[in-house]
């Protein structure tokens, strides 16, 4: 999933030309849409993924989309964390974006899945969400503990 900006629609043909597709929108713009799109890809077969903190933040805090995808389509949510040792980092960016640099190592940390009921109700949404945040904030403090040699800002 991208926003429906003109960033989204960078990212968007980006990506295309890796041989993915794109579903268009945000938690501001278009999420109802995107949702959407993204459990009829799943159903199709195709893997999804989407940043979980939206299109304004806060960093590194989860919103709903995930959970509400697990809960339409039964498959469960994979939280998990690429960290590279060496990367550029845009200073100014509101989500602190990194662009690994050529042939540095990388790690993949992985939490286990999250399922969602297909009947859940608003509180075990709140609750699958909570679980989310805090699998994601467990992977990310093992992100920091690996930690980083060389930081360069854009």
């Amino acid at each position: 999933m991208t926003s429906r900006s003109f960033d989204g629609e960078y990212i968007a043909r980006f990506i295309q030309r890796f041989g993915y597709g794109a579903a268009r929108g945000s938690s501001t713009r278009g999420a109802t849409g995107a949702i959407v799109e993204m459990v009829r890809l799943m159903r199709a077969g195709c893997p999804t993924a989407f940043t979980i903190d939206g299109p304004k933040g806060p960093r590194y805090i989860a919103k709903m989309g995930a959970v509400l995808l697990a809960k339409k389509t039964g498959n469960p949510i994979l939280p998990f964390a690429i960290t590279a040792r060496k990367f550029w980092e845009a200073k100014k960016s509101w989500d602190g974006f990194q662009t690994p640099k050529p042939f540095t190592r990388a790690r993949v940390y992985i939490a286990p899945p999250i399922y969602v009921p297909p009947d859940a109700d608003e509180e075990q949404l709140k609750a699958k969400r909570d679980e989310l945040q805090s699998a994601l904030d467990e992977i990310n403090h093992r992100e920091e503990e690996w930690g980083t040699t060389e930081k360069n800002w854009l």
